[in-house]
């Protein structure tokens, strides 16, 4: 019976049952970084979506563990604590994006996992106000990049090439633009990961 039924399986689903999108099994795996309060919904949801849709694991971090709620109601409970994130578990750091966001900004923890990340050959990714996180923690200078165009400024300032594409990589790092690009930013990433 057990034999049938693992025909069956393979019948239905294929290798993919056995297999994720990187060769030796190993599966990708990202940290999504949302503040305690008011991130952009869909730039967590949508980018989620599309990661987890590919066979990429998903954990949502923040700098509590109650469930936060974003600008448009959507409730999430975080996995871990931004200050428990060992950058060497995860092969891409992303920063989401909502008027919460500006507390990542200044944040020396941040700064540093975004700088770990970036140095150890990691994805270092983030969407609408988010780049300047990147942008304090000195990782866009030189770099093409984008962002809320509110937050131009800021991102010259630190020496980026602002672009205000709707999404834009330059190596290893990837900016978005806003929330109606939050499916091309997902797209971004899941092309970045799977083609490392």
């Amino acid at each position: 019976m057990k034999k049938v039924i693992l025909i069956l399986l393979f019948l239905l689903y294929g290798s993919n049952l056995w297999s994720y999108p990187e060769e030796g099994g190993k599966m990708k795996k990202v940290v999504m970084i949302i503040a305690q309060e008011n991130f952009r919904d869909e730039e967590l949801l949508e980018p989620r979506r599309i990661l987890e849709k590919n066979g990429i694991e998903v954990k949502v971090a923040s700098t509590t563990l109650r469930p936060v709620k974003g600008m448009l109601g959507a409730i999430v409970k975080p996995d871990l604590l931004v200050k428990d994130i060992n950058v060497e578990d995860f092969d891409a750091i992303i920063f989401v994006g909502g008027i919460g966001a500006s507390q990542y900004w200044d944040d020396p923890q941040a700064h540093k996992l975004a700088q770990q990340a970036y140095n150890s050959d990691r994805i270092v990714a983030a969407i609408c106000i988010a780049p300047v996180t990147l942008a304090k923690a000195n990782l866009l200078k030189g770099k093409h990049a984008t962002a809320w165009s509110s937050e131009a400024e800021i991102l010259k300032k630190a020496g980026a090439n602002y672009t205000g594409r709707p999404v834009e990589r330059d190596g290893n790092i990837i900016t978005a633009f806003g929330p109606q690009v939050a499916g091309q930013f997902g797209e971004e990433l899941k092309r970045a990961l799977l083609t490392r």
